[in-house]
């Protein structure tokens, strides 16, 4: 059975040239590169986030407050998750291979995953301090040093939620900007320890439980936020404007007539597309294919982390998917199914 369609895949040509111009695609491997700066940013973040949880740490330890000890914890957690991160961006440097053609991508979203555990973790443990501080109260002493540590942990988070946020955003890295603006929030949280040391300073003991309290209903906050994050990227969701963006992308080159569907997912900080598009029907082969490339090169100009696109040429008075679906039928004895 033949159909009047054509088909074109891109498979990270390392040169090619358009027009009046020439350049390049692949002649350094994106993900390597990209990888490459993913791990350099969690080791850095580790290092930021453990060397102020440490000092908060020593405080926690000379002062008994109970607040401290949960931004310590949150502190520590957060340093933790850079261990399934760098795990999964070395994962990606391994490539494709026959079993994960698509390569270990997926590896990322799944520390998002892990991430959003190890967060939940540290609210639980946080959370079970300051109530059994509540019903067990115990003097909090150092509130000079108390005050001191709020303030590093807050300057911490904020150096590390900055240098997150910008490297994941050159990536395309949606886990580490989540992360980063999960260091940013636990900032703030820090700082609410300055006010349990403030309120025991005033006379009011339990203001340090309580202010724990109030800091684990912020970390369980930052556990929504970054669940809904990582569960949409595993289940292959994606921002809206970037179907918009293929789409008028496509749409731009000269020959295609109507672009019908467009399908794409994220695999970690790189993007995988479907693109069908419309031709008039009088086209050649050869002239399909060559206006497929130029859809091809088009959409890998506007869409930096695009790492794969297919590109399905269809004629004009054909033009989608349902073109293409066979109805309920039966042959060679099978029951009745579709195509």
């Amino acid at each position: 059975m033949a159909r009047n369609s054509s088909e074109a895949e891109h498979h990270q040509d390392d040169q090619h040239g358009h027009g009046e111009h020439g350049h390049s695609h692949g002649a350094v491997d994106p993900s390597l590169a990209t990888s490459e700066r993913g791990i350099w940013a969690v080791k850095w973040s580790f290092i930021g986030l453990f060397i102020t949880a440490l000092i908060q740490v020593v405080v926690v330890v000379l002062s008994g407050s109970v607040a401290l000890l949960s931004d310590t914890i949150h502190n520590l957690g957060d340093a933790a998750t850079a261990v399934p991160l760098g795990i999964a961006f070395a994962l990606t440097r391994l490539g494709t291979s026959r079993r994960f053609p698509f390569g270990y991508g997926k590896a990322e979203d799944l520390a998002g995953v892990i991430v959003v555990l190890i967060i939940l973790f540290s609210a639980i443990v946080a959370a079970y301090q300051s109530i059994d501080r509540l019903f067990n109260p115990q003097p909090v002493g150092y509130l000079w040093a108390v005050v001191a540590a709020s303030v590093v942990g807050f300057i911490g988070n904020e150096v590390v939620a900055i240098f997150r946020i910008r490297v994941g955003r050159q990536i395309g890295s949606a886990a580490l900007v989540a992360d980063g603006y999960h260091a940013r929030t636990d900032g703030w949280t820090s700082l609410a320890v300055l006010l349990g040391a403030l309120g025991v300073w005033l006379g009011y003991p339990l203001a340090d439980p309580v202010i724990g309290l109030l800091i684990t209903v912020a970390i369980l906050g930052i556990v929504w936020q970054s669940a809904k994050t990582a569960f949409t990227r595993l289940l292959d969701g994606l921002e809206p404007e970037v179907i918009d963006e293929i789409r008028h992308a496509a749409g731009q080159v000269a020959g295609v007539e109507n672009v019908a569907e467009v399908r794409a997912r994220w695999s970690g900080h790189e993007l995988h597309a479907e693109v069908n598009v419309a031709v008039a029907a009088d086209l050649t082969v050869a002239e399909g294919h060559a206006i497929a490339r130029d859809v091809n090169h088009q959409l890998l100009h506007h869409l930096r982390y695009l790492r794969g696109v297919v590109i399905h040429v269809d004629p004009v008075q054909e033009a989608g998917e349902d073109y293409h679906r066979i109805g309920e039928h039966s042959h060679d004895g099978l029951s009745t199914h579709s195509h």
